[in-house]
């Protein structure tokens, strides 16, 4: 399959000529700046699939904008008839296409040249009217205000918000390709899809600008006190990857403190809001550690190096058992309450286990009670 590609080195082009490296038998015949009308030619009469995503956003001239959004487009759609159509075009607009400024005008207009010019248009032209598209690879002071401010953010700059209850509509990058891609799946599935030219990408994520500020501003923030929020689903999650993507390599690592005693030594990896702490620990052979319990407190220990035996004792009833793990066969041990437990290393090298608890350590009330075991 051999898709062409316009626009192939920005924003959206980067990330879908990366998706489309992924598709075993694809050949990318990229377009941009510098490549000749007659490569352009060449590649709409042998490609599969034509992604036009070039065009003109911020232009020295509002003139360029009609120059570089319609009238590319238009002649980007007469050699798409020339070859007798058949071939899907898909289209990345702008919702400003729908108001009244120079920009939406020339978008409007670009539309309406494939629309008029491309013989199957309806089925084949498939035109998305994004809004703010926001991830990885974007450019600050250019592709969008989530940029600049991850940019500026994670390198300690400023940042301008003239009005933070400004609204924003913003769709995900990823988000973005994956529909661009079903379409294409969809063709080469023979389907023919209703609805007309104009699709959407789903979800779109509705915010302010200074909503969105603060969370940019808290993900460099709790980086360093070894914080995360909850960023594993929705806006949140497609936010704090953008912002990942935006670090200096200098910043990609950072310290975190360990404490040395005669028995090995302890760090904190992580805090989390609502879902507990991560660290590790380490024990010198023949060292005993823990020996206390908890009234409701959960641990969940993993021995990834070293071989270790946990020994737990009832607070009740004195029943006791004991179990052996080892970094060869590994097990998650979890602490019960009410159970006292400690963990020795039986090994002949230092052990080194993970170590989960359900809930920050609270020095006012530590739930951790001294008990022999």
């Amino acid at each position: 399959m051999r898709a062409l590609v316009t626009g192939s080195e920005g924003f959206i082009g980067q990330n879908l000529c990366v998706r489309l490296r992924e598709r075993a038998g694809t050949e990318i015949i990229p377009f941009d700046r510098g490549t000749s009308d007659e490569a352009l030619r060449e590649g709409v009469a042998r490609c599969d699939v034509v992604f036009h995503l070039a065009g003109v956003n911020r232009p020295q001239d509002p003139a360029e904008f009609m120059v570089g959004n319609r009238d590319f487009t238009a002649c980007l759609a007469a050699m798409v008839a020339a070859r007798g159509g058949g071939v899907p075009v898909i289209v990345s607009s702008s919702t400003q296409a729908e108001r009244d400024n120079p920009y939406g005008h020339s978008k409007r207009a670009g539309e309406d040249a494939l629309l008029s010019t491309v013989p199957d248009a309806q089925d084949s032209v498939h035109v998305f009217r994004l809004p703010n598209v926001f991830g990885k690879w974007s450019r600050p002071n250019y592709n969008s205000a989530v940029a600049t401010f991850c940019h500026n953010i994670a390198r300690g700059l400023p940042i301008n918000i003239h009005d933070p209850a400004a609204p924003v509509s913003l769709v995900y990058v990823d988000d973005v390709v994956d529909a661009f891609l079903a379409i294409l799946d969809a063709h080469g599935r023979g389907e023919r899809l209703p609805g007309g030219p104009y699709r959407t990408v789903q979800p779109v994520y509705a915010t302010t600008v200074g909503e969105m500020a603060g969370h940019i501003r808290r993900f460099h923030d709790i980086r360093r006190q070894l914080g995360i929020d909850p960023v594993g689903t929705g806006f949140l999650r497609a936010l704090y990857a953008t912002y990942l993507s935006f670090l200096p390599k200098e910043d990609f690592a950072y310290p975190i403190t360990k404490h040395v005693d005669p028995r090995g030594a302890f760090a904190e990896m992580l805090r989390t809001g609502d879902s507990g702490q991560f660290s590790f620990f380490t024990a010198h052979p023949g060292i005993t550690r823990g020996g206390h319990y908890h009234h409701t407190k959960n641990e969940k220990f993993l021995v990834v190096g070293g071989k270790a035996r946990f020994g737990f004792r009832h607070v009740v009833t004195g029943e006791s058992f004991s179990l052996e793990t080892s970094g060869e066969a590994p097990q998650v041990v979890d602490t019960v309450p009410g159970w006292a437990h400690d963990i020795t290393n039986i090994g002949e090298t230092e052990l080194v286990v993970l170590l989960w608890a359900n809930e920050l350590f609270d020095r006012e009330r530590p739930d951790t009670i001294t008990h022999k075991v």
